[in-house]
């Protein structure tokens, strides 16, 4: 019912409700309107009361008044949020000291056995995360139902930004192409790329995920978890180069998705920046204003994900743009 969270059960969930929708009702009332014994609305009531929801009327005490949903369930929401905090501190504490307990690799790394554990931990990754999660996805890669994935929902609801890299191949498998249109429709960037080196999840750059298996084996069996180290930005690294080389992915009209293109021209002016031209030989030849063709260049740069002119035409050659 979304308020179970903040502790309330169903019927302190019915009974506060309905006292919203009439501001204040007797004990008689609410039995007969909602069809619960009087002892469970009861204990309901004084449950409601305690955690400040409800209060009773000054004048009859026997009837009871709801306190303002914005001021009494935000107060509630307050004090769980704190309540989460320092959890989170102590999971914090555990956490050094779980690290502390170990040496050597085991300080850095550690083994993830079986199937079931792996996607246990994939999860868990996914409700850590707070501003990024990063992936390669194989082709030999199940497809998750975007329903089924529910941590992925959940952590972009959270403002979490995804960024999947998908190996071509990937996009032959039957599913893939509709998941995947659905995916960027739901606000995930995603690219393509020949072929990648292994499975990879990196979350908020403080922890990765690759498999334990070499490539061509079982990579379901288990997983190496890094933490923060060098490691960690390697991951990083190979996930942002592979990443700045891959090619956007966008909705298709006719349906399906399609690599972003570049426009007539974008093209052309790719080409003549190719040739050498500056901004405004390149305007003179197109027709257009300086500032629209420095505008394009820029367009183009950051699609390409470069920020220099030099780093534009090799990227152009590998993207296939020239």
């Amino acid at each position: 019912m979304g308020l179970d969270v903040l502790g309330l059960g169903p019927v302190e969930h019915r009974v506060y409700e309905h006292l919203v929708r009439h501001r204040a009702a007797a004990l008689d009332r609410i039995v007969a309107d909602l069809g619960i014994r009087a002892t469970e609305v009861g204990h309901a009531l004084a449950r409601l009361t305690e955690s400040g929801l409800v209060a009773t009327d000054g004048a009859r005490r026997d009837r009871y008044v709801a306190a303002p949903p914005d001021v009494a369930l935000g107060a509630l929401i307050l004090e769980h949020e704190d309540m989460l905090r320092r959890a989170e501190a102590e999971m914090l504490l555990l956490e050094q000291q779980y690290r502390d307990a170990g040496s050597g690799e085991a300080d850095v790394v550690d083994v993830v056995r079986g199937p079931e554990a792996v996607r246990h931990r994939f999860n868990q990754l996914q409700r850590s995360a707070r501003s990024e999660v990063l992936l390669f996805v194989k082709g030999d890669a199940a497809v998750v139902d975007r329903e089924e994935n529910v941590e992925e929902q959940f952590a972009i609801d959270r403002g979490v930004r995804y960024r999947y890299i998908l190996e071509r191949s990937r996009l032959d498998s039957p599913g893939v192409i509709d998941a995947v249109r659905e995916a960027i429709a739901h606000g995930l960037e995603v690219r393509v790329a020949g072929e990648l080196p292994t499975r990879l999840l990196i979350v908020d750059r403080a922890v990765a995920m690759v498999p334990l298996a070499a490539a061509g084996q079982d990579q379901t069996s288990g997983a190496l978890l890094l933490h923060a180290g060098g490691l960690v930005s390697l991951a990083a690294a190979l996930f942002d180069r592979t990443w700045s080389s891959a090619a956007h992915l966008r909705p298709a009209a006719e349906g399906g998705v399609a690599s972003a293109e570049l426009a007539p021209e974008e093209r052309e002016v790719l080409a003549l920046l190719e040739l050498g031209l500056t901004d405004g030989s390149i305007a003179s030849r197109t027709g257009v204003s300086l500032r629209t063709v420095q505008r394009r260049v820029r367009e183009l740069m950051d699609r390409a994900d470069v920020e220099t002119r030099l780093q534009l035409g090799v990227a152009a050659v590998r993207k296939g743009w020239l």
